[in-house]
């Protein structure tokens, strides 16, 4: 392919979240003939588009182009996979035609259309993308591109103006959550990405080293560590079908359905594979059954042991289970074989709780004396659940202390508030 370079792609920084921009070593940028600023495609399964920025020493040699999750996603490119990049010409977007993707949400008005390209001031777009525009700089809401004039890559300037699609409301809303938003646990992430990603991308690696593949994790920590969320990321990012199973919602009090409940999981799962199992409180459908005095319990547990033992072959359904005690878990399952890896996922330490507060504040507009180097310092024992509480916390007293200065009637006027 005429000027296309191939290059790595790698886990952006936190803080080029949501901003379109991919770095690039120089000798890279020197060889797609561009310098910073500059627009490039990038081609993984689709093509999308970004603009240059550098990237960091550690990176410089390494043939890698740092994109975060919804670059990724727009691309269809994960992460350690190769994709094709070439630098196309500066265009300026006329009109962006967006469509919600997020259906819960009410739909924006026409005065706050006309507010988005101040807010995605520089953004590259194509038709086809998923953007984050998130309102008065807070919760994250997602479009996707319809269209734009002119077609192609487009920079997104202060005159864009952007046009409102009604979304189709039968179709069911994605999950936008990236490895990005998953703060100070990079070790627990890689080791659940390296046993659920690894079996389904790489099965005949295993066939030739003669081992099976790995069949299960557990992951067990104090609730609101981010077991969920490290669930939620890894289906999002591998495109993988995912199915998130609730504990309590499996046990039912008829004879038996609780089991078929358990058997159509494992079978949609083997017919849609690769696949994931998320079970979310496990410890509810697998308890001791030493320990337990219901029927249904222990038929389910039975159950479960059988279905995970059941699927020797597969290699391409991978069961998660989470459970904040994992003591309670009937020992059955907890061996090799079943759940081949337990993980802690632990309480933050003062540099996972800095980048957690970083995540969830990275879109609220911060006072010059926030300080969260200090933060992250006072709030030991906090959980990631905790600091998004604060995050919380911390605008909704703003608002309270904004509101009773000015009165509700000037509350239209937040939407000016600088990001």
């Amino acid at each position: 392919m005429d000027g296309f370079i191939e290059l790595k792609v790698a886990e952006a920084s936190a803080e080029d979240v949501g901003k379109g921009l991919a770095r690039l070593d120089p000798e890279d940028i020197k060889a797609l003939s561009a310098v910073l600023g500059d627009l490039i495609e990038i081609n993984g399964v689709r093509r999308t588009v970004a603009r240059i920025t550098g990237t960091f020493p550690e990176f410089y040699g390494k043939r890698a182009i740092q994109i975060d999750g919804v670059t990724r996603s727009n691309a269809q490119a994960n992460l350690g996979e190769v994709v094709k990049v070439k630098k196309n010409p500066r265009v300026t977007a006329v009109t962006v035609l967006i469509t919600p993707l997020d259906f819960t949400t009410v739909l924006p008005e026409e005065r706050e259309l006309d507010q988005y390209a101040r807010v995605l001031q520089g953004l590259a777009v194509i038709a086809g993308d998923k953007i984050n525009i998130p309102f008065l700089a807070g919760k994250d809401r997602f479009f996707k591109v319809e269209g734009t004039s002119p077609t192609g890559g487009v920079i997104i300037n202060q005159k864009t103006k952007f046009v409102l699609k009604k979304p189709d409301f039968s179709v069911e809303a994605p999950s936008h959550v990236s490895y990005e938003d998953v703060g100070g646990l990079e070790r627990e992430l890689r080791l659940v990405r390296e046993m659920v990603e690894l079996p389904l991308r790489y099965a005949e690696a295993f066939e030739k080293l003669g081992i099976e593949a790995p069949k299960g994790v557990l992951l067990y920590g104090p609730p609101g560590t981010g077991k969920t969320l490290i669930a939620r990321a890894i289906a999002s990012e591998t495109k993988l079908h995912f199915i998130r199973v609730n504990g309590p919602e499996i046990i039912h009090k008829f004879y038996g359905e609780s089991e078929a409940r358990l058997r159509e999981i494992f079978e949609e799962a083997s017919r849609k594979a690769p696949s994931v199992i998320f079970i979310d409180e496990i410890d509810a459908i697998a308890p001791k059954r030493a320990e337990v005095l219901g029927d249904v319990e222990k038929r389910v547990v039975a159950q479960l042991l059988a279905l995970m033992d059941g699927m020797v072959s597969r290699g391409n359904v991978v069961v998660i289970g989470a459970t904040n005690i994992p003591e309670l878990i009937d020992p059955a399952l907890r061996r090799p074989g079943r759940f081949d890896r337990e993980i802690v996922i632990p309480v933050p330490n003062t540099e996972g709780r800095r980048a957690i507060l970083r995540i969830h504040s990275r879109r609220m507009p911060l006072a010059p004396d926030v300080d969260i180097d200090r933060l992250s310092q006072i709030t030991h024992a906090f959980v990631g659940a905790d600091l998004e509480a604060l995050c919380k916390e911390a605008g909704m007293v703003a608002l309270r202390r904004y509101l009773s200065s000015e009165g509700e009637n000037h509350l239209d006027s937040i939407l000016a508030i600088p990001e």
